[in-house]
C-alpha cells in the first residue's frame, strides 16, 4: 500500500450555467514532501467549508486502481492523477478493505478513516458532464476521507501502513452500500448509527432512516390489524 501521487490546489472561479462558482476540486500533482495539518495539506484549500473540508475531511484518498475503470468508461477524457479531487492517489487499499475508524500511517502523519466521499455537482462541472456524479456513486468507487490524528509530511512513494483496525469492521464500502443501495439493511444501519468513528452527520442520517422504517412497520402492523 502506497501513495502514488500527492495532489493539491487552491480554489478557483469558473463560469458555469450563467454564473461564477468557486471550487477547490482542481488538484495538481506536486513533487517533494508536503505538510499535512489538522485541516488540510499545505498548498491545498477548500472553497465551501460548509460542506467540504474540516477536521473529519482533512485529506481525501482515492485508489489509483479505479482510474482503469474510468478510462474505459470515459475513453475520450484525459484522466491524470488528482482528477477526482483527491489529495492522495493511493495504491493497494480499496474501499472494501478499509474500516471506518482504521488508523493509517502515511509518511510521518497518522490518519483516521472517517467516511466515503459523496461528491457535489462540482464534479460534474469539472468533468463537463451532467451524469458523472450519478455514475460516480453508482460505481461505488468513492474513495474516502481521513482525519489527521498526527500532523506530519507526506510525499509520493510513501508507504501506507495500518496502525490500528476498528473492531466494528464496518468498511467504507458498507457505508456507501447502506446509503445508496441496500437501504433496508437494518442490521448494518444500526451498527453504523452507533459507530463513534463515523461523523455525527452520517450517524444522524442512519438514525433517521431507522426511525422512518420503524414508523413504516408500525403503520403497516396497524393496517394489518384492522
Amino acid at each position: 500500500m502506497k501513495v502514488i501521487s500527492l495532489n493539491v490546489g487552491k480554489p478557483r472561479e469558473i463560469f458555469h450555467e450563467g454564473r461564477i462558482i468557486r471550487t477547490g476540486i482542481f488538484k495538481q500533482p506536486v513533487d517533494g514532501r508536503v505538510r499535512v495539518t489538522a485541516l488540510n495539506l499545505a498548498g491545498d484549500e477548500q472553497a465551501d467549508l460548509t460542506v467540504h473540508g474540516g477536521p473529519s475531511k482533512a485529506v481525501y484518498l482515492y485508489p489509483a486502481e479505479h482510474y482503469e475503470f474510468w478510462r474505459k468508461e470515459l475513453p475520450e477524457m484525459s484522466l491524470p492523477w488528482g482528477m477526482f479531487g483527491e489529495n492522495l492517489t493511493i495504491e493497494g487499499l480499496l474501499e472494501k478493505d478499509v474500516n471506518v475508524g482504521d488508523r493509517l500511517c502515511v509518511g510521518s502523519a497518522e490518519l483516521r478513516v472517517t467516511e466515503p466521499r459523496l461528491p457535489c455537482y462540482k464534479l460534474n462541472v469539472k468533468f463537463r458532464r451532467d451524469d458523472i456524479v450519478k455514475r460516480f456513486l453508482k460505481s461505488r468507487r468513492t474513495g474516502f476521507y481521513c482525519a489527521v490524528l498526527r500532523e506530519g509530511e507526506i510525499g509520493a512513494g510513501d508507504s501506507i501502513e495500518f496502525l490500528g483496525r476498528e473492531p466494528s469492521k464496518i468498511t467504507v464500502a458498507d457505508i456507501t452500500r447502506i446509503y445508496a443501495f441496500d437501504k433496508r439493511d437494518t442490521i448494518t444501519l444500526r451498527r453504523a448509527a452507533a459507530l463513534e468513528a463515523l461523523s455525527e452527520s452520517w450517524r444522524d442520517y442512519f438514525r433517521d432512516q431507522l426511525t422512518k422504517m420503524s414508523r413504516e412497520k408500525t403503520a403497516g402492523d396497524s393496517t394489518d390489524a384492522n
